[in-house]
């Protein structure tokens, strides 16, 4: 993806850089109302998880329909027409593929999910079970092996070029995000000295759900493969909501023992944040503007200084 998205409460932009040089921003805001559900502790995380998950593919979609529309644009030139109604058709039509994508993507991304790192784990820990007599323990080698299977999925990605651009602009968002946060002007020049790692970064979210749902799953015992493999799939949104609780907290308070439990995540941050160049910071800055009034927000940090 060669763009950024930033979210600020329930709006949310996506600005790419377009192969003719120019950044195009697409904004919009979420349909649905979620200030009641935002005040219930574990059942926010569960949505949020829900959200971030619809929201991301969604956005991958538009930054990938400018590049669709500029290669159709290289091959001939569009054909203007005055007929409304057969545009309103055209248009409708490509909402119902652009959602029938979405599902479908969606569909296979948990499957993938699913077998990796939820069975995959579980079935190599079982083979364990002639030589460790501890449920405890073979709970926490499947945590492990979880942990590590998910490790070695990124390491093995991040060698893909275009998988090393989006770490890039991942990058550039979370550079951006620290830049403000820290009570400085957002420009390239500011956004290039702070940090590309953030507490509250879907990547530490994932790696406290792997680490959280170790302890769980240490706990949840069956004699029967099929109810220890569905009981693992049913908590998964409890384990989300606890991940996202303890999100929260990371990113208000700062402290040491608040920093040796983002450590894990802040760590594989090294491997899905690339520094970026400067016009990915570019790209970066026209999201984040898109969608918040930076300028306000740096005055009332510098304020409490």
């Amino acid at each position: 993806m060669e763009g950024v998205m930033m979210k600020n409460k329930a709006d949310y932009a996506v600005a790419v850089r377009t192969s003719s040089g120019e950044i195009e921003v697409t904004k919009d805001k979420q349909k649905y109302n979620r200030d009641t559900v935002n005040k219930i502790p574990l059942v926010r995380g569960v949505v949020a998880f829900v959200d971030s998950l619809v929201l991301g593919i969604s956005t991958l979609m538009i930054s990938a329909s400018y590049f669709e529309e500029d290669d159709a644009k290289s091959k001939k030139d569009e054909v203007e027409t005055s007929d409304d109604s057969k545009k309103r058709e055209k248009d409708s039509r490509n909402k119902t593929k652009e959602t029938a994508e979405m599902v479908v993507t969606i569909t296979i991304s948990s499957i993938i999910a699913i077998l990796l790192f939820m069975l995959l784990p579980y079935g190599l820990s079982k083979l364990l079970t002639n030589w460790l007599d501890s449920p405890n323990l073979l709970a926490l080698i499947e945590g492990i092996l979880r942990v590590i299977i998910f490790v070695l999925y990124i390491l093995l990605i991040s060698r893909m070029e275009d998988i090393k651009r989006v770490f890039m602009y991942h990058g550039a968002e979370h550079k951006c995000i620290n830049c403000i946060e820290h009570g400085l002007d957002l420009n390239v020049e500011n956004v290039k000295k702070s940090s590309r790692f953030h507490k509250r970064c879907g990547t530490s979210f994932l790696m406290i759900v792997l680490i959280i749902s170790i302890f769980i799953f240490m706990f949840v015992r069956f004699d029967n493969n099929l109810l220890q493999i569905g009981a693992r799939l049913i908590l998964v949104p409890v384990i989300a909501g606890i991940s996202y609780e303890f999100l929260r907290i990371a990113g208000r308070y700062d402290n040491k023992f608040i920093d040796v439990l983002s450590a894990p995540g802040l760590w594989v941050q090294r491997l899905t944040t690339i520094e970026p160049e400067e016009d990915m910071i570019e790209v970066g800055i026209t999201s984040v503007e898109a969608v918040f009034d930076w300028r306000e927000f740096v005055d009332s940090v510098n304020s409490e200084k």
